[in-house]
């Protein structure tokens, strides 16, 4: 009897660890989803564009001046730690920041990216990339 109550209440703990986990990660995903969002509002795009996940990354390539067929290199594995790289120093440029930050924001981006979303002093300053001839 008291190994059936003790198994019953492991499940229910765990169960109970697991909602609060899952409840967590959504908070986690709405903070950042908002600073996305309010990053890409200094450059003039919707804030509701910080919440959808691929299309975040689209108008991100779009801002910093990369051409958006890259949304494709940022799936393939190990290149896109590369192309992450490079976006995130191109997004601190963007704002008017040097490489340092961008490197900043891809060791340390849950503390730099709230810090560029609420900051007041970082604005977007245009492109860092311009492309020759049309951008596909």
């Amino acid at each position: 009897m008291y190994e059936e109550d003790l198994s019953a209440m492991d499940a229910s703990g765990a169960a109970g660890l697991g909602i609060g986990f899952f409840l967590f990660m959504i908070v986690i995903y709405l903070f950042y989803g908002y600073c996305i969002g309010r990053i890409l509002q200094k450059a003039g795009k919707p804030l509701w564009v910080g919440f959808v996940p691929i299309y975040n990354n689209i108008v991100m390539l779009e801002i910093i001046g990369r051409p958006v067929w890259w949304i494709v290199l940022l799936l393939i594995p190990f290149v896109n730690f590369i192309i992450l790289i490079i976006t995130y120093i191109d997004l601190a440029k963007s704002f008017g920041k040097d490489t340092v930050y961008g490197i900043l924001l891809i060791l340390f981006g849950f503390i730099m990216l709230p810090v560029m979303a609420f900051s007041k002093d970082i604005q977007y300053q245009g492109p860092a990339v311009t492309q020759p001839g049309p951008v596909i």
